[in-house]
């Protein structure tokens, strides 16, 4: 009995997230075909120049571009910002600190200091029952 490993794939959107890129903005060759786990791990360890320019200069995804700014994507959509932008707009944005990103922001910062203070709580609580 022999047993054939199947080559596994994903779609063009999932290796874009993967990647951290806008898939809009990828070639149309990446857009139309599929991404096998090698093939992926192959542009993770050696891009080409249109990934790193996409890494480098955008459009970046919500996602990234939420963590550019320090916000959450939720906060992103709070501040009208719905659409990919490119490095040049985030560091735009990031000049004129509008309202809504300070607010955000403070929001984020909010919402870590929590986290790690639940973090903490948690520890101790392990700490007891260890003891």
């Amino acid at each position: 009995m022999t047993s054939h490993q199947t080559t596994q794939t994903m779609k063009p959107a999932t290796a874009a997230k993967k990647l951290g890129v806008y898939l809009e903005a990828t070639p149309a060759e990446f857009q139309e075909g599929v991404v096998s786990r090698s093939e992926l791990s192959a542009l993770q360890a050696d891009p080409p120049e249109w990934l790193v320019e996409l890494r480098r200069n955008g459009p970046h995804p919500r996602p990234v571009v939420a963590a550019k700014l320090g916000v959450s994507i939720s906060g992103l959509a709070r501040g009208g910002v719905t659409e990919a932008l490119t490095t040049e707009q985030i560091e735009a944005l990031k000049q004129e600190l509008p309202e809504w990103l300070e607010k955000e922001r403070a929001t984020q910062a909010e919402v870590r200091k929590e986290t790690v203070r639940i973090k903490e709580k948690e520890k101790g609580k392990d700490a007891k029952g260890d003891a």
